[in-house]
C-alpha cells in the first residue's frame, strides 16, 4: 500500500542497484546520496514521452542540484516485465548516452511505494534532516519545454538553498503513471 509522502514528512530510507556505472557505487542509499544541502530523487523511467521530453531539463536541474550540494539521483521503479523498455539492460543503456547521475533500479516498487510516488517524472526535494520539503513537477509543460511557464523544482531548490521557506512545496507531477506490478 502506498504512503502519503508529502512535504514535512521524512523521506523513507531506500538501498537500490544502480544502473549508472558512471556516477555512484553500484548500489546507492538514501544517505550515500545525500549532498552537504540536500537531495533530489526523482522517479522516472526510459520510455515515457514526459521523461524523454524533459531530458535535457532534467540534466540540467541535476546538475544545478550538484553545483548547490544537494545530490541527485533518478529511480525507475516501472515493471519491466510489462515494460521492456524499463529493464535494468535498458536502463543501462539510457544511463551510457550521457546521464549524470545515479539511475537506480526499485524492482520491488518498494522505494516508490514507501514515497507514494504516482507518476514519471515526479521529484522529491530532500533536506538535511531527511524531511521532504518540495514534491512535484519540473515545471508546468514537461513534454515541451517551449511552453513552460513556471520552474517550481528550481524555484524549490532556489528557495531551500537559501534557508527560506519553499513558497511553493508541493505541486502536482505530469507524466506517465508508474507501471505498476500486476
Amino acid at each position: 500500500m502506498s504512503q502519503v509522502m508529502e512535504p514535512g514528512s521524512k523521506a523513507p530510507e531506500f538501498r537500490l542497484p544502480n544502473a549508472n556505472p558512471n556516477s555512484g557505487s553500484e548500489s546507492m542509499s538514501l544517505a550515500e546520496a545525500m549532498g552537504e544541502n540536500g537531495l533530489i530523487v526523482a522517479f522516472t523511467c526510459n520510455h515515457c514521452p514526459y521523461v524523454v521530453g524533459s531530458e535535457p531539463r532534467i540534466e540540467a536541474i541535476a546538475e544545478k542540484a550538484r553545483s548547490n550540494g544537494i545530490g541527485f539521483v533518478g529511480i525507475n521503479s516501472n515493471d519491466p516485465v510489462m515494460y521492456e523498455s524499463d529493464s535494468w539492460d535498458n536502463m543501462v543503456k539510457r544511463a551510457s548516452r550521457g546521464m549524470t547521475y545515479p539511475y537506480l533500479h526499485d524492482s520491488t516498487q518498494e522505494a516508490a511505494t514507501s514515497y507514494g510516488a504516482e507518476r514519471t517524472p515526479e521529484f522529491y526535494l530532500i533536506g538535511t534532516d531527511t524531511n521532504v520539503v518540495y514534491r512535484g513537477r519540473l515545471d508546468d509543460s514537461p513534454r515541451d519545454p517551449s511552453h513552460a511557464k513556471t520552474s517550481e523544482l528550481s524555484d524549490a531548490i532556489d528557495d531551500h538553498i537559501s534557508g527560506a521557506k519553499v513558497r511553493i512545496p508541493r505541486t502536482d507531477s505530469i507524466g506517465c503513471s508508474v507501471k505498476w506490478k500486476a
